[in-house]
């Protein structure tokens, strides 16, 4: 899972929610993103567009806990 970032809406509003709806994130595709598996962080890095096209760049892999290896 990418996290690009997050925002907050009631749940009334998510109901009226329609296909195509634009959601405001607190963060733009210059940020950081932040790389999960299974939930737990594990790398860091950018999103790229190229016409139609995303993708995730990654920049930096984050160290492991002890009790995650």
């Amino acid at each position: 899972m990418v996290v690009l970032g997050t925002t907050s809406m009631p749940v009334h509003q998510v109901m009226r929610l329609s296909r195509g709806a634009i959601i405001e994130l607190d963060a733009s595709e210059q940020d950081e993103v932040k790389i999960l598996a299974n939930n737990l962080p594990i790398a860091s890095g950018v999103v790229m567009v190229n016409r139609n096209r995303i993708a995730v760049e990654v920049k930096q892999m984050l160290p492991r806990t002890a009790d995650h290896r």
